[in-house]
């Protein structure tokens, strides 16, 4: 039995190898900065805001107003759910779901809006290679 052990391995984190594929035509565009590469960036970057201003109008609209509303109704002040103030349970329970609810929704669009962005610089590939539409 004079079987060695195999050798110890230091293992550190996974594989540092940079990808050395092909670059897409649409990416090429983009960091070349020419004006096809523009309109792509200018397009996904309309689509982030738009959708950022929607959740924060949402916010607003929702969170935002509610210290208005109590100001307008001072009576709204003195109700009562069980031994909860309304105010407390509005302001201090419902605000964070409804704010998860918000994060969740925004990333969930943000990705949808990235991934329709990958898919349009792919479909420019495919033009710039012949491929039927």
């Amino acid at each position: 039995m004079s079987d060695q052990p195999p050798p110890r391995v230091r293992v550190t984190g996974p594989p540092r190898r940079r990808a050395q594929g092909v670059r897409s035509a649409g990416t090429r565009e983009i960091d070349a900065e020419t004006a096809l590469g523009e309109v792509f960036m200018r397009s996904l970057l309309r689509e982030q805001l738009f959708l950022a201003l929607r959740v924060l109008a949402a916010l607003t609209v929702t969170v935002g107003l509610l210290p208005l509303l109590f100001h307008l109704f001072p009576s709204l002040g003195d109700e009562r759910v069980g031994q909860v103030p309304l105010a407390w349970l509005l302001l201090g329970v419902l605000t964070y779901p409804w704010l998860v609810l918000l994060g969740w929704f925004y990333i969930r669009r943000s990705e949808g809006h990235e991934r329709d962005f990958a898919d349009l610089v792919g479909s420019v590939d495919e033009r710039d290679q012949g491929a039927p539409r």
